[in-house]
């Protein structure tokens, strides 16, 4: 079994007082990208922050390669670490130089200096800026810089929060490619920081999810977005149709729920009379009309009436009022081709596999 790179031991970090972030266990991995996501306010700063020695903790451990670091007192860890921030610190000086300073300030021969920024200016297209006042650079360029000169120590962990955040949707879609690409070379052991779930499906390995300081859910991205472990975390990770309900029936791995006075098919072993929330993502609903006509082989289907239509870039978000109240995701050409509109009578189906059961 691999031994972690990092592993936190009941980390408490305190404000005023009040403790904001409670963290019995968390192990990060040689080589792989740990997203962390959450609300707003779920302490995800204050990890990165207190890893990066910005901030004190006011009880736990943290082991580093096999020892263990306190980095609000530790330089020898924090010159293994490396930080890219939501806005880019640059120094009032050039590319070049603001790339330079963290090696230089590591006392790297001029020579080395300049063979790895050569090479980091070239891996992140900014080679053409070299000479550039950093205070003349786009948001999309001063991020590119703040991770060349994050890459160019070639840290043991690499810490991120939330790096893209600032960044208009086509340079922070283009450059989470190129990091995507250079973490996939590089080996870079990172701790991504995000509230935004798109990063988290490009980026991690694994997802923690963090809220209200405390550690709900850790796990790979699939089992994350769909097997969320509470309600919580379901609405969070965007399902969007959560409805109370409890199972009348159980017979070879499917179970009948009782919803409503709606009976809703769905995968599960959980018993007879078990109180569950069943969960059901807006992709997974398929809409059919007429709607006596289902086009699915979909077992469950809810005929309703659409309530609004809400354009979302290259997709729309079809409300349903029906028996269940329901939200549909489809593309822009799914809904011309049916003709969909406000008022109309719609038959939505899904699997009894896309529901995802929470016992309550």
């Amino acid at each position: 079994m691999t031994t972690p790179l990092l592993t936190i031991h009941h980390l408490q970090v305190e404000r005023d007082g009040v403790c904001i972030l409670d963290l019995p266990e968390l192990e990060i991995y040689p080589g792989e990208v740990l997203a962390v996501i959450g609300p707003n306010g779920a302490g995800k700063s204050t990890l990165i922050m207190t890893l990066g020695g910005l901030i004190p903790y006011r009880a736990g451990k943290i082991v580093f390669t096999g020892r263990a670091v306190t980095p609000y007192h530790d330089l020898s860890f924090r010159r293994r670490l490396a930080m890219v921030m939501q806005a880019p610190l640059l120094l009032h000086a050039s590319v070049y130089a603001n790339i330079a300073s963290g090696l230089r300030f590591r006392q790297v021969s001029e020579t080395e200096i300049r063979q790895r920024i050569e090479e980091w200016l070239a891996k992140l297209s900014i080679a053409h800026l070299s000479e550039r006042p950093a205070h003349k650079l786009s948001g999309g360029e001063a991020q590119r810089v703040s991770l060349a000169r994050a890459f160019v120590l070639q840290p043991d962990l690499m810490l991120m929060d939330e790096p893209f955040a600032a960044l208009d949707a086509p340079t922070r879609a283009q450059l989470l490619a190129d990091l995507k690409k250079l973490l996939a070379v590089t080996h870079t052991t990172t701790l991504f920081i995000t509230h935004d779930l798109d990063e988290a499906l490009a980026l991690a390995d694994r997802v923690a999810v963090l809220m209200e300081g405390r550690l709900r859910q850790i796990g790979s991205p699939r089992d994350v977005f769909t097997s969320p472990a509470d309600v919580d975390i379901a609405r969070f990770t965007g399902v969007e149709a959560i409805f109370p309900g409890r199972i009348i029936r159980q017979q070879d791995g499917l179970v009948d729920v009782e919803c409503d006075q709606v009976l809703i098919q769905a995968v599960s072993s959980a018993p007879p009379g078990t109180q569950v929330y069943l969960c059901l993502r807006p992709e997974d609903i398929t809409l059919s009309i007429p709607a006596s006509q289902p086009i699915t082989s979909a077992r469950n289907h809810i005929q309703g009436t659409i309530l609004a239509m809400v354009p979302q870039g290259a997709m729309v978000r079809v409300m349903i009022d029906g028996r269940l109240h329901l939200t549909a995701l489809i593309t822009r050409a799914s809904a011309r081709e049916m003709d969909l509109k406000a008022g109309q009578d719609i038959l939505a189906s899904f699997k009894s596999s896309a529901i995802h059961i929470i016992e309550r």
